[in-house]
């Protein structure tokens, strides 16, 4: 049975998780961690490789506790990663916060960042498994139209698997947080220049065959927006 949101363990803090500035926009709530991840397409996995830190962009997906990646059999950065503990951040701008001081602009985000040591799936149903994850994070409702993977693709393919229990989450909303002295000078505007994420029209494939329309799950996500907390 699966544990609710008010059920489920919060995120406890480490010494490698724990915040140690604006301690104030740090949240506890499992369920701030998981919107984040759930709302993002993007992660950054951060390495050692040859004992300098490298940090690779990459698609993945969320399943309950556990985060999945996926690359190449022959990428060393992933290999790498199965070496030892990584990290890896999600973040999201919310908007730009002008202040009336250079030094008191900010943006309002939300982010997370998880320490773990990656878990390579060798199991067939569960690597499959976790491939969907991926996909559906970007692509939700695509793995039931499309061609599965066949076994000589996921011969060379490696999929891992993190450990989503040693997690920081930090959140920034509002407007600027300008002293008395700045706001009593007048004669600068200050506040907040939302930003959010959209979709656009989609783009057929050049070699599409004629009359195939879009999807309704490609239309879907034509509608979705980020939300801005």
């Amino acid at each position: 049975m699966s544990e609710t949101a008010s059920t489920r363990t919060p995120l406890s803090p480490t010494p490698r998780s724990s915040l140690t500035r604006a301690k104030e926009r740090g949240r506890t709530d499992r369920a701030d961690l998981e919107a984040i991840l759930d709302a993002g397409l993007i992660c950054h996995l951060g390495v050692l490789m040859h004992g300098a830190p490298v940090v690779i962009p990459t698609i993945y997906g969320r399943d309950g506790d556990t985060l999945y990646l996926h690359g190449s059999t022959g990428a060393g950065n992933l290999r790498t990663a199965m070496t030892g503990d990584v990290s890896l951040t999600v973040t999201h701008v919310d908007g730009i916060v002008y202040a009336r001081s250079a030094m008191h602009f900010s943006m309002n985000y939300r982010s997370a960042v998880i320490h773990a040591r990656p878990t390579e799936l060798t199991d067939p149903a569960e690597r499959m498994h976790a491939l969907r994850v991926i996909v559906d994070q970007a692509a939700p409702g695509a793995w039931d139209t499309v061609r599965s993977p066949d076994k000589k693709e996921m011969a060379a393919t490696l999929v891992l698997a993190l450990d989503l229990t040693e997690a920081s989450v930090k959140i920034r909303t509002g407007g600027p947080r300008d002293t008395p002295e700045d706001i009593a000078t007048g004669g600068v505007w200050a506040g907040v220049l939302p930003l959010r994420q959209v979709f656009d029209t989609p783009i057929p494939a050049a070699d599409l065959e004629a009359g195939l329309p879009v999807p309704a799950h490609v239309f879907d996500r034509c509608s979705e927006t980020v939300v801005v907390l």
